[in-house]
């Protein structure tokens, strides 16, 4: 299985999307709360390159955020990441 990291906030609706779509698919990820613990959005920026959530890696490879996730999904392209 895959290394899945995803940056989110506890308010945000689309770390909530990206993080249900994971869970259905029964993937285990490492979550890191960015509002609980600030000092890891610079290394989430440094990362991704990205200011907002969610961010989220495969594998230690950028994904990008919830859109992105939900269009590999579309094109039948996440699975393959995940094994």
């Amino acid at each position: 299985m895959a290394n899945v990291e995803i940056y989110t906030k506890a308010t945000c609706f689309f770390c909530h999307r990206a993080k249900a779509l994971l869970e259905q698919k029964g993937v285990d990820f490492t979550e890191y709360k960015i509002d609980a613990q600030p000092e890891l959005r610079p290394e989430m920026i440094e990362r991704s390159g990205g200011y907002t959530v969610p961010q989220i890696f495969i594998n230690d490879q950028p994904v990008g955020g919830c859109d992105d996730l939900f269009a590999l999904h579309a094109k039948n392209e996440l699975d393959s990441l995940l094994v």
